[in-house]
């Protein structure tokens, strides 16, 4: 592979403004299919096979009408202090309120609260639901200031009213001011690694270039696949991580080549099929990660996993290409200043970048080497402590009760859990399929009677039936809110008292719902977590023993990728639940953590901790192989990659912190597990605990059985082939470093 990657690299460096002219080619096309295609709409989640998604389906079926209308929303009303919301004049004033909503364009009906009976029991709160003819992301402008204005006009007259439901519901808005701290920290960090602002600029350069063009497409393909705005953001998120990272890996590599006396066009090839080969087995490990997020059974979860998949492809490719070809076009300010200088008073080549040999990563892992026990208990102990808030994970889904207080949506929710009860905002919908039933009349009341008495149901409303009168819908208000640990247990009490009434009627009865449907997604992503993490792990360990040749070093690897997960799970579980600082990132209430999220993490982190595994334990291997010590190994790959794997950490730990502050709980809560996942990934189990655990396993760590090594593939990740291939560095590469190729260890 090394070898195939070298001309690649070669031939993107010589041929660069046809490789410039390609890629420019397709940021257009990308941005104008995506001007030009129409917007879509955030769906709901769906869990085929579940018992609420079939109810859903069975809905679709027999009342196709009532559930083909467009956005809804809820006028709640709340009396003055010591008043009542029948009092002639409030009445009055939500009457007047609702009759300015009639004459909107998209509003199918509006109800009124004194006739449908959707008045509190002391009088004080009314709600209008109010329905419309498109989506939410459809209705116009003039149609949500109408809604607006009906508000107002009621709190003129002096109630309290609040406006809940889908209709003002809006896509999330990129470019917000903490994805844009997110992108400054990442630019400052590149900075500082590269010593060079050509070179920093390179790497966000070619970043952007890959996600704008896999976020055109994705935009593009909205309508046509169903993709939600959720989809978009991953995609724009994961692009610009691992886009900057993997820029960040070959020009670091294509620099080293430089400094060591290659030509330019030869250390293009060279990073490429060096760094290159990294890259591209880290991607594919996070594609493959992505990809088989679908395997859940969650169409969302799966279009969130392959428009992920498809940026992370599309960031390999811009670095296997246009990192290389943006090396020709810059020629030496790529290098940092010190080395133009040093290559200027020297002649025509640069010389060897001697400051990074002597560096933090150097002197970190001598100290690792003298304390491998210290090392190991203080980091492993620490991740542990970290990680045992993730015992208590509890998973559901957000609903308007996570937004934030400042929203008229959340203020809506209050209101009615106030005056009607926590449930209102949870009802579960119960649907009877008479269709094989003798006594549709007799079925219902029975299905009413038995609902009604489990306990912890409120009320049920009388059956809706469909004009084949062989199906039936029942609404069961809970008495507890629909996040709480009480209304799962009561629809799994619902669903266990109905067998009964099947058996006596021939009816089938199904309990769906907005609550039951998350319900079932949380119970089927709590099922899903081990058998995933399990092919997770599997995968892991075969594919780092093609890597490393090596059967410790996997195990090492897939181990500490548990312990930085756990980690990262704790810290969801005390900011999401517990709400431990909590009010340091915008959450006002705690509750269940996102349903999607431990799946969803575990396939991002395991991709991304494979590239810092890769990008640094390949360089002691590579020291290993050429007659290293173990110890002395381990001081080379830090020396050489330890600064540039730490600096890539912390741009992706940037980049995924600041999306936290988006006022979407998804994204909320990917950012924070997400950053904290690397961070402890990347400075813990990859910086402390592999080197300690290498140290203390010394040679065996290198250990492959005999069969295995006669029937693994070698992919040549270090480029071991290139040096038999390729010509050398060029001659005033001698001296210090020169030595490092023959033995590249040091001994400083």
């Amino acid at each position: 592979m090394a070898t195939h990657l070298y001309r690649i690299g070669r031939w993107a460096f010589r041929r660069r403004r046809l490789v410039g002219g390609l890629w420019l080619g397709a940021l257009l096309l990308a941005l104008a299919a995506a001007a030009l295609a129409p917007a879509g709409e955030d769906e709901d989640l769906a869990m085929p096979g579940t018992e609420s998604q079939q109810a859903f389906d069975l809905l679709d079926e027999r009342f196709p009408q009532s559930n083909a209308q467009g956005a809804e929303a809820r006028l709640v009303f709340r009396a003055p202090a010591g008043q009542r919301v029948t009092a002639e004049a409030n009445k009055a004033a939500v009457e007047e309120a609702l009759d300015t909503l009639d004459k909107g364009r998209q509003v199918e009906s509006a109800t009124d609260p004194y006739t449908t009976g959707a008045v509190s029991e002391d009088g004080t709160i009314a709600y209008s639901t109010i329905t419309y003819t498109a989506d939410a992301v459809d209705l116009t402008e003039p149609t949500k200031s109408a809604l607006e204005d009906a508000a107002d006009r009621a709190r003129d007259a002096g109630l309290t009213v609040e406006i809940g439901g889908s209709a003002l519901d809006a896509e999330e808005e990129l470019g917000g001011t903490t994805e844009l701290i997110g992108v400054s920290v990442a630019a400052v960090v590149l900075v500082l690694a590269l010593g060079s602002l050509v070179a920093a600029g390179l790497s966000l350069l070619t970043a952007f270039v890959g996600v704008a063009i896999a976020f055109g497409l994705v935009s593009a393909l909205t309508v046509p696949l169903g993709l939600t705005s959720t989809v978009a953001i991953l995609t724009l998120m994961l692009g610009l991580a691992v886009g900057i990272d993997y820029a960040l890996f070959i020009t670091s590599r294509f620099r080293d080549e430089r400094a060591r006396g290659s030509e330019p066009e030869e250390a293009a090839g060279r990073a490429v099929g060096t760094a290159g080969s990294a890259v591209v087995f880290a991607g594919a490990t996070v594609v493959i990660a992505l990809v088989g997020l679908g395997v859940v059974g969650i169409p969302e979860l799966t279009k969130m996993g392959l428009g992920g998949a498809g940026a992370v492809a599309l960031a390999v490719l811009v670095a296997l290409t246009l990192v290389p070809a943006l090396f020709g076009f810059f020629g030496h300010r790529v290098l940092s200043r010190t080395v133009r200088k040093a290559g200027r008073r020297g002649g025509t080549s640069p010389v060897p970048d001697t400051t990074a040999r002597a560096g933090l990563g150097t002197r970190w892992a001598r100290f690792v080497l003298r304390r491998p026990v210290a090392v190991l208990m203080v980091a492993g102990l620490g991740l542990g402590a970290v990680a045992l808030p993730a015992l208590s994970l509890e998973l559901g889904l957000p609903g308007d009760e996570s937004k934030s207080v400042e929203t008229t949506q959340r203020r809506a929710y209050d209101l009615l859990s106030e005056g009607f009860g926590p449930g209102f905002n949870g009802p579960l919908t119960v649907v009877v399929d008479m269709s094989k039933a003798k006594d549709p009349r007799s079925t219902t009341d029975l299905v009413t009677r038995t609902v009604g008495a489990v306990d912890g149901v409120a009320s049920v409303g009388e059956p809706v039936l469909d004009r084949a009168k062989d199906t039936a819908v029942l609404t069961a208000v809970p008495r507890t809110a629909p996040n709480s640990a009480e209304t799962k247990d009561l629809v799994h009490a619902i669903r266990d008292a109905v067998p009964g009434v099947e058996a006596a009627t021939g009816a089938a009865v199904l309990v769906t719902g907005t609550t039951a449907l998350n319900i079932d997604i949380s119970e089927a992503m709590s099922d899903a977590l081990i058998p995933y993490l399990s092919v997770v792990i599997g995968l892991a360990v075969l594919l780092l023993t093609v890597v490393f040749r090596s059967f410790l070093v996997p195990v090492k690897a897939a181990l500490g990728f548990l312990l930085s997960v756990g980690a990262a799970f704790g810290v969801l579980v005390a900011v999401f639940q517990w709400g431990w600082a909590a009010d340091l990132i915008g959450i006002e209430q705690t509750g269940p953590v996102m349903s999607l999220m431990p799946i969803l993490i575990i396939g991002i982190v395991f991709g991304l901790a494979m590239d810092y595994e890769v990008f640094l334990f390949t360089r002691v291997r590579e020291a290993y192989v050429h007659g290293a010590s173990p110890g002395e190994a381990i001081v080379h790959g830090f020396r050489h990659s330890g600064r540039v794997v730490a600096a890539a950490a912390v741009i992706m730990v940037s980049v995924f912190a600041g999306f936290i502050g988006m006022n979407n709980p998804t994204i909320q809560t990917m950012g924070v597990g997400l950053a904290a996942a690397v961070a402890f990934d990347a400075f813990v189990v990859r910086m402390a605990i592999a080197p300690a655990v290498l140290a203390l396993l010394g040679r065996r760590a290198w250990w492959l059985p005999r069969i295995l090594n006669r029937v693994l593939p070698n992919v040549d990740i270090e480029g071991e082939a290139l040096n038999g291939r390729v010509p050398a560095p060029a001659a005033s590469a001698a001296g210090p470093d020169a030595a490092v190729r023959r033995l590249p260890v040091g001994r400083d």
